[in-house]
């Protein structure tokens, strides 16, 4: 932060006379209101922001208030802020890329006269990319959603309609949906979506409110949108333009829905994509198809740390930071980002990707050389896309013919692979390899690029057309030489009349200032002083010497300038001319860019299963239908690889009609929520197709991750933490189907002891009874386990229900010390004993609060299953009461104190052994008496 502040006072101050101010004020005050929309003005050597932008600026990023200066009078004045150009980047980068509730202006001119250059949004980064990406990779493609929600007697209807701006999609998806929105919020996860339109109606009303909240959930900006933009009309006529390929397969797939068109026809009006002609015949359409991938919520996301966070401590913390080993400039990590957020369903898809995985780890020679080949390849997919839209220059034509000229070697690695997998990798990689690397695709843009740029001078850092391509550029380039070759005659004559050593005394310099001049250090300028003064001209002196020149050098100095401007301009044009032939290869660099990005990508998988300390295992996959989840060994992928731990793994298995509902007891700290998160992790990597941290697994493919084990920043959102909590259940209730894997943490811990009981008694019941999904649910109700008897029981078998079984983390209670040890090992049957108390401790309590807590837990708690489930429950549906209920227990436990406190009053050492029975006896009969109305206190006797 002391850097910021450092940073803040260098700054220039903004100073214009009254005139520019008043002209600045005047322009800035006729501004459209905005709340999103923070704007910036170039003041060429830095930036300003103003009003209201600049407190946020100042509050946000600097931390104080002390940077805002007043501009203007005192009445008319507005706050300013000045941002250096590398805090712009970073305030940049954090308004587009981590935040979603602002949108980034840039303005250029001056005085009155300023005009709009780029502006951008979470969704929308296109024209800042240069800004944002120059000193980092693109590691994601947002997209922009447009959403209308429609209701019928049927239920709701959600038409979607999206654009990805960096791939060039636009897509369309219409589907039911629950009051939740749950499948939209799982769509919204796999597109990776950063801001969606919505009519202003729908988001103004409170009716709409669970939708809005789905929306708030994915972290998803609501831009607010006229009823009458969500419209189709001219729809056809529109795509016609902006899709490759024939118009009917178009026409086609929008009259297959019926909302999403007009969802579709919004985008396009909003991301004005018919203004830029280069968007004509480069963009895709297809139809989003819900049931196509995994389905995760952001909940699931959160749960199972699928990507990156802003609090993580290291980039292991993340699934996407521990499986990103990829080496193809920001290609693979876009499209590990998109796996990630899109598992896959179909088994022989994902044995695909895992048959490539195993070739790549069984053979570590191929998988080091193709890697050491990759990290040479640049990202083809933004340098295309620079191209496209014509904002390219031969610096991202070299760089494209940089990464094609690896493309052999990759070629020839893969062909001297021949173990059982080789016809996969010559139907995958090697067969597109060969059609598009043939004399009429790739070696055809290597041959140009080689023919038209000078390649020697790469070298230098100077990107120009070789001289061989065109007659006029060769002879200035003849003419320049000519030139040097003049100077460096010049530099030898100085050198003999000055009795200098070449180049280590007199040195000949090139510069913007003085163009070529020649060089003395300070030591050697006495000297010569007497020629300096007589036969030289003398621009400057410094601390790193004297800088002079004479008539001659000076004249054939302004001469090469003046050569080198010429060929510069001449060079433009052919520049054109080249870069706009090299976007004739789009096509042939959008595939060579998907299938790098693949390659990249199971590479990386195959590094991280290879390089691990302790072993990944490639899993068995069987239909939904078929087949148990059984993960035997099985870590958390995360959590090993971070330096401090040392992992014990564990067994899973989810077996049906057996152990399909598991029920986990056990102490905090014990991994409980650890061993529940690992097994979806686990899942989750093996759908994607990359091998699991697991000595054995096979895994029935499930459609969707549904988690509950944690509020998250719920607060924040004005939810109280329960609530959170009751919502994601709900979700889960509604969503899930026997095909689904539900991860449950601690439901029903944010209300009363009662309340939250019956809720996670029911909850159970419907999910093992209604839903009979796979199941773990972690939970301190240690009552909850008397479900895995009932699921036993002669009645309850009759129903055909899935198995429910009880497991817990083992402890160690040292008899003596009362020391608890974590042993982290997950074990049948149900935990014995509540540890709380012991975590107390742990956490260094007061040793008289860890005793009242002991005496009170005493009176209050029975870990006895029978004791806790007795025979005399009461059952109403599928609810149970006990019969003790919350006052009886309060009654009967004061009682008992005060039985207590009688006896501890007596005063024994004054009686004899006789008195002292009988008044024990009378206490004892009178708790006796009291116990007949208190069905607590009938227990003791």
């Amino acid at each position: 932060m002391g850097d910021i502040f450092e940073e803040q006072n260098k700054l220039p101050e903004l100073k214009l006379d009254a005139k520019q101010a008043q002209g600045f004020l005047s322009f800035f005050k006729k501004l459209p209101a905005d709340t999103r929309a923070i704007r910036f003005f170039d003041r060429k050597d830095y930036y300003t922001t103003h009003g209201e932008n600049a407190t946020f600026i100042a509050k946000t990023y600097y931390h104080t208030t002390t940077a805002v200066r007043q501009l203007g009078s005192s009445s008319d004045a507005i706050s300013s802020v000045s941002v250096s150009k590398n805090m712009f980047e970073t305030v940049a980068r954090d308004l587009l890329l981590e935040r979603t509730d602002h949108t980034l202006e840039l303005y250029e001119g001056n005085g009155a006269n300023w005009r709009l250059v780029k502006s951008g949004s979470p969704g929308n980064l296109g024209s800042f990319e240069d800004i944002l990406f120059a000193h980092n990779e693109m590691q994601d493609s947002p997209a922009i959603v447009a959403v209308t929600s429609n209701f019928r007697e049927s239920g709701c209807t959600v038409g979607l309609g999206y654009v990805d701006l960096t791939k060039r999609i636009l897509g369309l998806a219409e589907f039911p949906d629950d009051s939740h929105y749950t499948n939209l919020e799982s769509t919204l996860v796999a597109l990776g979506c950063k801001e969606c339109l919505l009519p202003v109606e729908v988001a103004k009303s409170s009716e709409f409110k669970p939708l809005t909240d789905a929306l708030s959930r994915c972290g998803v900006m609501v831009m607010e949108r006229k009823k009458a933009e969500f419209k189709g009309r001219d729809l056809v006529q529109d795509l016609g333009r902006l899709v490759k390929g024939s118009i009917d397969p178009v026409r086609d797939l929008l009259a297959a829905f019926e909302f999403a068109p007009g969802a579709l026809g919004c985008i396009m009006s909003y991301a004005d994509l018919l203004a830029d002609e280069s968007n004509y015949g480069n963009y895709k359409i297809q139809r989003y198809d819900l049931d196509s991938y995994m389905r995760l919520d952001s909940a699931a996301m959160r749960a199972l740390n699928v990507l990156e966070s802003k609090s993580d401590a290291n980039k292991n913390f993340s699934l996407f930071g521990l499986l990103n080993r990829t080496c193809t400039g920001g290609m693979g990590k876009r499209l590990l980002h998109m796996w990630l957020k899109q598992p896959l369903l179909d088994v022989n898809e994902i044995n695909t990707r895992l048959d490539l995985v195993q070739s790549f780890v069984e053979d570590a020679a191929l998988r080091q050389d193709l890697r050491q080949h990759l990290k040479r390849i640049s990202d083809i997919e933004r340098l295309t896309r620079s191209l496209e839209k014509k904002k390219a220059s031969l610096v991202h034509v070299v760089k494209l013919y940089q990464s094609g000229i690896r493309l052999p070697f990759i070629k020839n690695a893969l062909e001297q692979y021949n173990g059982q997998f080789a016809s996969l990798i010559k139907e995958r990689y090697l067969d597109p390899l060969e059609k598009l690397v043939d004399e009429n695709h790739l070696n055809r843009f290597i041959g140009l690029v080689e023919a038209s740029v000078d390649l020697d001078q790469l070298e230098n850092g100077e990107y120009m057309i070789s001289s061989a391509y065109d007659s006029q550029l060769a002879t200035l380039k003849n003419e320049q030489e000519s030139l040097e070759h003049q100077i460096h005659d010049l530099h030898n004559k100085a050198a003999n009349d000055l009795d200098l050593t070449l180049d280590k005394a007199l040195k000949l310099e090139k510069g913007t200032q003085y163009g070529y001049a020649f060089r003395i250090t300070k030591k050697e300028e006495p000297k010569v002083r007497k020629k300096l003064n007589t036969h030289f001209i003398v621009l400057e002196t410094r601390k790193d010497g004297v800088k002079f020149t004479n008539t001659k050098l000076k004249k054939l100095s302004d001469q090469n300038q003046k050569v080198v401007d010429e060929y510069k301009t001449c060079q433009k044009e052919l520049v054109a001319r080249v870069v706009q032939t090299a976007a004739s290869f789009a096509e042939v660099f959008e595939g060579l860019a998907w299938l790098l990005s693949e390659l990249d990508v199971l590479l990386s998988f195959a590094d991280l299963a290879a390089g691990s300390p302790t072993a990944y295992t490639r899993p068995i996959i069987t239909p939904s239908d078929e087949g148990d989840i059984i993960l035997e060994g099985s870590r958390h992928p995360c959590v090993e690889a971070q330096d401090w731990v040392n992992f014990i793994p564990n067994d899973c298995k989810l077996v049906r009609g057996k152990s399909w509902f598991q029920i986990i007891t056990g102490p905090n700290m014990g991994g409980k929520s650890t061993f529940i998160r690992q097994v979806g992790v686990n899942i989750l990597m093996a759908q994607v197709g990359s091998f699991v941290p697991c000595d054995n697994a096979s895994i029935s493919i499930r459609d969707c991750i549904f988690a509950r084990v944690g509020a998250g920043d719920c607060q924040l959102r004005g939810v109280s933490t329960f609530m959170q909590e009751m919502l994601e259940t709900a979700s889960i209730l509604k969503g899930a189907t026997e095909r689904s894997l539900i991860i449950i943490d601690e439901l029903g811990r944010g209300t009363s002891t009662y309340d939250g009981f019956g809720l996670a008694w029911a909850i159970c019941e419907h999910i093992v009874e209604v839903i009979q999904a796979p199941t773990l649910f972690a939970t301190h109700f240690h009552e909850l386990t008397a479900l895995a008897d009932e699921s036993t029981s002669d009645e309850q078998s009759s129903k055909k229900l899935p198995g429910v079984s009880n497991y817990h983390v083992s402890a160690h209670i040292d008899s003596s010390s009362r020391k608890l040890t974590m042993l982290y090992k997950v074990e049948p049957g149900a935990c014995d004993q509540s540890f709380g108390i012991h975590v107390a401790e742990f956490a260094k309590f007061p040793e008289s609060v860890v005793a009242l807590a002991r005496a009170k837990a005493s009176e209050l708690e029975d870990f006895s299953p029978m004791a806790i489930m007795p025979s005399d429950l009461k059952e109403v549906g599928s609810k149970r009461k006990r019969v003790e209920d919350s006052d009886d227990v309060i009654m009967g436990a004061e009682r008992a104190r005060q039985f207590l406190k009688d006896v501890s009053e007596l005063p024994l050492d004054k009686m004899g052994l006789e008195q002292a029975v009988q008044e024990v006896s009378k206490l004892k009969e009178g708790l006796e008496k009291d116990a007949v109305n208190c069905c607590w206190l009938q227990k003791f006797f």
